[in-house]
């Protein structure tokens, strides 16, 4: 009897140790894991909002775990830099914060034009058959023609000539280039699908130094304008003939 009221206290307090043990335990497991060291993206400079996130406007930066944003981008490998390559921020975000999914968007019309128009340029919009414009990805060549009345001699004819060449493409309806994801494209391939059934023509967004942009504005009023694509590569710009049916039937 009296080694059973010994045992009973005894085994009490190898509980209570044991139990003490593993709570102890899982608070320091817990608090290592919060200090543990992660390497997450942060902004390298001061980043305007609508700035588009290349890989030299960020750099890696290790932070414990506990002070790591729940939408951050982790990197585990350099390859995942490129998650936000192309990406446009949403707000300014200060050099050494953290990147988060939040503070960032897709290149999209909600990120806006501008952010894609290259330095001493302007975004110009032109419309284009559905047909062709289904042809067209950002990032394309095209030359601009345009198709008007013209007086040769006495007479009135029709003349096309080429205005501009090697125009860049910066957006192909509300398709701005890289950075959409295959869910997204396929919204948009809906929408615009959806809006072209009620319209056979869709929106070229065009980048046009400020001289450009006033010959195609005028090209618009006097005449019809047209686009041909060029090849990949193909910047080259040449002298280019005024074409017209009298030139055309007299060779």
């Amino acid at each position: 009897m009296e080694k059973k009221q010994t045992l009973i206290p005894l085994l009490l307090a190898i509980i209570a140790a044991s139990l003490y043990w593993w709570i102890l335990s899982s608070k320091e497991r817990e608090l290592s894991k919060a200090y543990e060291v992660a390497q997450v993206l942060v902004a390298k400079y001061d980043l305007p909002a609508r700035t588009i996130l290349k890989p030299d406007l960020v750099e890696v930066a290790q932070i414990p775990r506990k002070f790591i944003e729940k939408d951050s981008y982790e990197i585990r490998n350099p390859s995942d830099i490129k998650l936000v390559t192309n990406l446009v921020t949403a707000i300014r975000i200060p050099k050494g914060n953290q990147i988060t999914q939040s503070a960032l968007l897709t290149l999209t019309p909600e990120a806006g034009l501008s952010v894609k128009v290259p330095p001493g340029y302007r975004g110009a919009t032109l419309a284009v058959d559905s047909d062709l414009i289904k042809l067209i990805k950002p990032g394309d060549r095209v030359d601009i023609l345009v198709t008007f009345d013209a007086i040769v001699g006495d007479k009135k004819e029709k003349v096309t000539a080429t205005i501009l060449q090697n125009v860049l493409v910066l957006g192909v309806g509300s398709n701005l280039g890289q950075g959409i994801t295959a869910d997204l494209a396929k919204k948009q391939s809906s929408q615009e699908a959806a809006m072209q059934s009620f319209s056979d023509k869709g929106v070229l967004s065009l980048a046009l130094n400020p001289i450009e942009a006033q010959y195609l504005s005028l090209s618009q009023e006097v005449g019809k304008v047209g686009i041909v694509v060029r090849a990949l590569g193909d910047v080259e710009v040449h002298y280019m003939e005024i074409a017209s049916f009298k030139k055309l039937i007299k060779s």
